[in-house]
Parts: structure tokens; sequence; C-alpha cells
């Protein structure tokens, strides 16, 4: 006779210690998810993209979508084999070592208070167009204000407050896509010329600037998918997620298809691909250059509530990152309190004051677009480092635990071969990033955040404490892990 063995796993994190709650639905992680994949960088981004790639962008986004969407996947097979993990830093920790945890939890904080800082200056930018006499630091602080707020309040309203911008942002692009059919079967004129598909190739072909046009497109495109991942933050707090993790990630192809792809296809057949550039919304150029003035007007309204959401989720993601960590040890223990409504209410007001340098930035620096393209490709790289960490977990998880794979109902698919496909994409998009000096000067300077992490990393993880909270962490995971292990007879 044959034995089976089942490893079951519980559904809650061990009652004694203090603990996230479950608050999120269904609609919450969908909504979530989506609006993690539909961020600034496609609003205000895409116009530089489009200026420098043509319309070979499509390809662009249509190549990095069906890219990430393997790291979702793996992402999401590693979430589901443990339920204790609170996050992708936490595996990390678990299946690479308590470097990779540290490095990665760390890295993503640092990323998303740079795409942060990168959506208060699109906010104070909006701002200044939507009411030209304004103080740049007015829209800045409301906005992080706000945010705090409702941040404060609980999990669920986080939830609520980002499935609604994300449902603003939904319908905003259908909008687009509907009009902008409309214009084309209609035969629309402006002075930009005649609405047509065939703007698509009569202004140079689909690749106007030839290969390293097409190669430069990657550089900025990149940012648009920063938060794609934001859903695996979540894992924590999402109710029945072995249900809602899978449905979210699997709907990636078609969120990539519709709100990139079909986006972009219109808003270059309505007005041709050299109308835009660098530094100004697409989304508004497209309505403004039809003549559609209040049309653009309620664009850009559009355009900042995409960028507040965008915030809104750097809060969030930043606060459970720096929560997770603190309870690695890799954090102040100060950071690991929750409040009484089950939030880190300390982590959530250091990630608030660091957005606000953002209202720092914008008056430093001498241009919004400029800014902009800096910080968005400084937070490019370190997100790179952070999906590469994710997939070298897959690859450790299939060596160290085939059973847990084998038994897994959310294989990644293509397995280990489609991992090193992803990193060769990887490496050809930090290449890209080489031949633009502006793209290339942020480039160089992300290293230095690597060597801060590695010179507290020598300090900290020689200090006792952090080695008796790590080992506390590797047995809660361990513990879920084996939790409930039942043997089952099978003929």
């Amino acid at each position: 006779m044959e034995f089976l063995l089942t490893i079951q796993r519980t559904k809650a994190p061990l009652a004694s210690a203090p603990h996230l709650e479950r608050q999120l639905s269904n609609r919450h992680i969908q909504l979530i998810a989506i609006g993690g994949a539909i961020g600034t960088g496609l609003f205000m981004g895409s116009g530089k993209t489009i200026s420098a790639a043509g319309p070979s962008v499509i390809f662009v986004y249509m190549i990095i979508g069906f890219m990430l969407f393997f790291v979702m996947r793996a992402m999401g097979e590693l979430l589901l084999s443990n339920l204790s993990y609170k996050s992708f830093s936490d595996f990390a920790a678990d299946l690479l070592g308590p470097w990779a945890g540290f490095f990665t939890g760390w890295t993503y904080w640092f990323c998303w208070v740079i795409t942060g800082i990168a959506d208060v200056i699109a906010i104070a930018g909006y701002s200044k167009e939507l009411w030209p006499a304004l103080p740049l630091w007015i829209p800045g602080l409301a906005t992080v204000g706000i945010l705090l707020v409702l941040n404060l309040t609980t999990v669920k309203a986080f939830g609520e407050t980002e499935f609604w911008f994300a449902l603003i942002k939904i319908v905003a692009i259908a909008a687009l896509i509907i009009v902008g059919l409309f214009m084309i079967f209609g035969g629309f004129r402006s002075e930009a010329g005649t609405a047509s598909f065939t703007n698509l190739w009569s202004h140079g072909g689909f690749f106007p600037h030839e290969f390293m046009g097409f190669v430069a497109g990657f550089q900025i495109a990149v940012f648009a998918f920063v938060g794609i991942e934001l859903v695996g933050t979540t894992a924590a707090e999402a109710k029945d997620p072995e249900k809602n993790l899978p449905k979210a990630i699997n709907s990636i192809p078609v969120r990539v298809l519709l709100f990139y792809v079909g986006a972009l296809i219109i808003l270059m057949s309505v007005i041709p691909w050299t109308q835009f550039a660098a530094g100004h919304s697409p989304f508004i150029a497209m309505f403004s250059l039809a003549g559609l003035g209040a049309a653009a007007t309620v664009v850009n309204l559009v355009v900042l509530t995409s960028a507040m959401s965008s915030a809104n989720s750097g809060i969030y993601s930043t606060s459970r990152m720096v929560y997770g960590l603190a309870h690695e040890g890799d954090a102040p223990g100060f950071f690991a309190k929750l409040s009484g409504r089950k939030v880190p209410r300390n982590a959530l007001f250091l990630s608030c004051v660091l957005l606000l340098s953002g209202v720092v930035l914008m008056y430093a620096g001498q241009d919004v677009g400029k800014a902009f393209e800096m910080v968005t490709t400084v937070s490019a790289v370190c997100f790179i480092f952070v999906w590469s960490v994710i997939l070298a977990s897959y690859l450790a998880f299939r060596r160290r635990r085939p059973e847990m794979h084998k038994s897994s109902t959310f294989k990644m698919p293509g397995g280990i071969p489609m991992v090193f496909a992803v990193f060769a994409f990887f490496a050809f998009v930090l290449w890209a990033l080489t031949t633009q000096v502006d793209t290339l000067l942020a480039l160089l300077v992300t290293p230095i955040w690597f060597i801060v992490l590695a010179v507290v990393w020598s300090f900290l993880r020689r200090r006792p404490g952090h080695l008796l909270r790590y080992k506390k962490f590797q047995d809660d995971i361990k513990g879920e892990r084996t939790a409930a292990v039942a043997v089952i007879p099978q003929a």
C-alpha cells in the first residue's frame, strides 16, 4: 500500500502574535490588481514612450506585459504555498536566506517611496494646469494628508478607496476607446489630420526610429507596469486568497491588451504619433487636438485621480512592507505595532513623511518632466531587482521543495526555462537604459542604494536580537508549512 503525504495549510497566522486582518474582498483584490497595472506611467509617461518608439510602442507594452505575467505567476505559486507569507519579502527570506528578505523588503519600500514621490510630482504638475495660481506645495500636502487619514482607519477603507480610484481609470480608458472608435469610423477631422488606423503606419511605418527607437521605448514603459505586483502585498489581508489571488493574476494579459495596447492603438490612430511629446499626457493631447477642450479637462482630472491612486497604493504597500520587515527583525520593532484597527500606524506615518519630499524636489528641479523621468528610471531599476528576486525564490522553491510544487494548484506556466527567459529580458531592459543619457545617469546612481543596504546589513546580521527575531520568523513559517500533516492511504 502506498501513502500520499498531503500538506494542509491553515488559513490564519498564529493567534499569539498581533496580525493583520483579512478584510479585502474579491472586488477589492480585483480592482487593486487592475489599478496597479494602470498607473501614472501610462497616463503621463506614455507620451515620451510614443515619441521615442512611434507605433512600435504597441509591441513594447505587449512584450513587457507578457514577461511580467510569468513573474506574477511565480509570485502567486509561492504565496499560495504557505499562507503565513505576508508578502514576497517573506518567501525570499525563507527560500533564499535572511539577506534576501532584507534587501527585497527595503528595496521594494524604496521603490514605492520614490514612485510615490513621482506621483506627488505628477499631482502637483496636473494641479498647476487646472489651477495655474495654486502653489505647488498645496496639492502635494493635501494628497498625502487625505490618503493618510483614509489608510489610518481600516484596510477595508484602503480597499474601498482604491476600488473607486481604479474604477475611474477603467471608465476613463473605456470611454477613450469608445470615443476614439467613433472618431476613426466617422472620419473625424482635426488640425492633426483625419482619424484613421492608417496613422499607425503612414508616418514612417511601425518602426520609424528603427531598432534603437524601439529599444528606447522600453525605458519609460517599464515604469508603467510598476505596481503590477501590488496584489502580492495584499496576501495577508485578502479574504480567501487561494481563490482571489489566482483570479487577479490570471486577468493580467486581458488588462494589458485592453488598457495598454487597446488605448495606445486608439490614441495613435486618432492623432499621428508625431504629435505626442514627452512630459505631456497623450490622453489629454488626444482630446485637446481634436478640439474637445472640456473633455480634455475631464481627462486631466482623471489623470490626477490616477496619480492619487498610485500614491495611495504606495502608502499602503510601503507601510505593510516595513511592518513585515519589523517582524523579521530587519526594521525597528517600533514599526511592528498595530493600531486598535489592525493598521500599522507608525509605518504609515514614516511613508507619508517621506512622500512629502516630492514637493521639495518640485521646487529644487527646473522641470516636472525631468524630475519625473529621473525618479521613474531609478524606480524601474529597483523594481527589476525585486521582480528578479521573486524569480530567484521560485528557482529555490523548485529545488528545495519539489513536493510542494508538485501539489500546487497554481503552477507557473513554462517553469524553470521561462524564468531564465525573463531574466534575459531584464538584462535587455537594463542595457536599454544605458542607451540614453538621462536614463544612464539614473542607472549609475541606483547602485548607491544597494551599497547602503549592504553596509547596514553587515552590522544588522551580527546583532543577537536580529538573529532571535529571524529565528522566530523561521519557526512561524515552518510551523505553518508543516501544520496539520495528514497521511492518507491510497490504493
